[in-house]
Formats: C-alpha cells, structure tokens, sequence
C-alpha cells in the first residue's frame, strides 16, 4: 500500500528558552547543518551558540508565536489537512526537528499498512541543510525500524511549470494595490562550502558568476542556481524588467563565506537608491515561519523604514493555498498511479 510523508523542517515546542535550547541543539549539531566534525560542532554549538542564542531566539518566536502554536506547523498542519481529502493514498506529516519527528511519520503510515512512501521535503531548492538531511535521516529510521518498506523522494521541484505558476499568482495577487518599486526575491543563505559540497561533478560550482548559467548535471543538486532559476521564471512568468527586481540571501551565521548578496545589506541601501516602495517574497519556504515572519516582515521591515523607506511588504508563503494544495495532491496522485 501507498502513502505520503510531507516533511517540513520543524519547531520549538513553545517560544520559552527552555524548549528552544533543545531544539537549535538538535537542529544546529546536524552535521548537515553545520558540516564540521562533531567535536568542533559541539564546542560551537553547545559551548558557544547555545549560551545565549536560545534567550535571543526565544524572543523572536514570541513575537512571532500564535495562539494556535507555531506558525510553520500551524500552516503545515493546514496543508496537509487540505491535501488529504484530495489523494487515494494515506498523507502523514512530520518535522525534521522536535517532536513531530519523522520517525512518528513513518510509523503512522506503518500502522495503515503502507509499505511504499512518498517523502516529499517541502523545500523548492535542494540543500545540505534541507532536503538531504531529511533524506538521510528518513533511509537511517527505514533500515532501523521499517525494513520492508520502500522510500521514493520527491526531487527538488525548484522549476515544476505548477509550482512556478502557483508562486507566480500567489505574487500577483499580493501586490494587486501595492505600488512597489522593486520586488526583492530573499532565499535563505547557505555557507558557500555547501554548494561545492553538492557539486556531483566535483569541479563545475566555482560560484563565479557564470556556472549557475552553464548547463551541467551539478545544478540538480545546487541550491544557488535553483534559486536564479526559480526566479528567472517566476520573473518570466510575471513579465518584469531587470530592473524591477533583484535577488539575495538572508540568515547567515559569522564565520563563514555565506552565499551573497546578503538581503540585510541590500535592504539597506534600498531607500537611498530611490526604491522607497519595497516587496519581498521568500521562495525557499513554502511555509511561513521565523525566517519569514520575524527576519523579513519584521526586522527587515523595521531597518527599511529606518533607511527612508516608505512602503514594506512581505507577501505570504504559498502556506495551505487551495492552488497550492491542488498542486501537491495532484504529484501525489500522479505518483500512487
């Protein structure tokens, strides 16, 4: 029998310090997070990180934080609930991190008596730190705990004509009566180690400008170019001008050669460039959560006016979108053919 596992990256359970330390020690001591070895991991982790990130991370999720509990399992939540009346097969959720783990996951469809499973990481672009950590993780409880059953991953979907669509619309339709300047599109950074570290060709990501745009088999796995190239045809789709919109990366942690630009310092210069009117999407999530709602529509939002700007807007992940939804349970139902 058939079924489904949407995995999302995950939560604290609550935005007090003492359930977000063990869950940026969990997620930060993913060797596919923060790939150096464990005892270098550690004593950056949990003999630095872990001091006071949890205090300064436990306010942000406050600010953040619904009645209903986290926004990025709230919205989880929602999509699946729309997803599954939609598909013949059973549909489970899971998180990466915390509690909704995907052990859980993989033992409710067991106890529906699947043995064939569809993960589906809910991420666009393919990352180290994103879709091949939940795949790893997914194989490693498989082979411990469910041997007979049989794992089939959704590939990045980062340019799947649907996807781009749904995103192109959900676009629109945010910025209908907004008279932006720009429309910034901000991807959640990576360290630029983990580009080179997913280049199946071991010489082709050079990220010098020009190897995103060379047709190689490294791009099936380079978060950078599936970024340009989701925005290309978003950008495409919409029909703007190159000079209606720009690209960065955002969450970057000191240390480390991080993709650029950074949106923080873009953000910045904005205002004085004349862009007063300023939209921002963020197609690394299809889930709002910290990254977007505090990073972007709150933080950002704040320096932009600072600088002189005028008008912010930070239009929504696609979240439980009925297209959106549409879209998802018709991959699946394509695939329990």
């Amino acid at each position: 029998m058939k079924g489904v596992l949407l995995v999302n990256l995950g939560s604290p359970e609550s935005p007090q310090p003492k359930d977000v330390k063990p869950y940026l020690d969990e997620f930060l001591m993913d060797k596919y997070v923060i790939d150096v070895p464990y005892l270098l991991r550690a004593l950056l982790v949990r003999g630095i990180i872990l001091r006071k990130r949890p205090e300064e991370s436990a306010h942000a999720y406050q600010k953040i934080w619904w009645n209903e509990g986290s926004p990025l399992v709230v919205l989880s939540e929602r999509m699946h609930k729309k997803v599954q009346p939609l598909v013949g097969v059973p549909v489970a959720l899971s998180m990466r991190y915390g509690s909704m783990n995907i052990e859980k996951g993989l033992q409710e469809l067991h106890d529906k008596g699947v043995d064939e499973v569809l993960l589906f990481p809910l991420y666009p672009q393919y990352a180290m730190a994103s879709t091949l950590t939940i795949l790893v993780k997914a194989e490693e409880i498989r082979k411990k705990k469910f041997p007979n059953m049989k794992i089939t991953d959704v590939p990045a979907f980062y340019n799947k004509p649907d996807y781009i669509k749904n995103l192109a619309d959900s676009i629109q339709k945010h910025l209908s009566g907004f008279d932006y300047d720009h429309l910034l599109f901000s991807y959640h950074g990576i360290p630029e180690r983990h580009i080179r570290k997913t280049d199946i060709t071991k010489s082709h990501c050079k990220i010098d400008g020009s190897c995103c745009n060379t047709p190689s088999p490294a791009h099936d796995f380079c978060y950078r170019h599936q970024c340009y190239e989701t925005t290309r045809l978003v950008i495409e789709k919409l029909g703007l001008p190159e000079d209606k919109y720009s690209l960065t990366f955002q969450s970057r942690l000191a240390g480390d050669k991080w993709l650029e630009p950074y949106t923080d310092v873009e953000i910045d210069k904005m205002p004085e460039k004349g862009i007063k009117n300023l939209a921002v999407v963020t197609p690394a999530f299809v889930s709002d959560c910290l990254e977007t709602l505090e990073e972007i529509a709150m933080r950002a939002k704040e320096d932009f006016e600072a600088k002189g700007g005028e008008n912010f807007l930070a239009i929504p992940c696609l979240n439980d979108d009925d297209e959106w939804c549409a879209t998802v349970s018709k991959w699946i139902n394509d695939w329990a053919k």
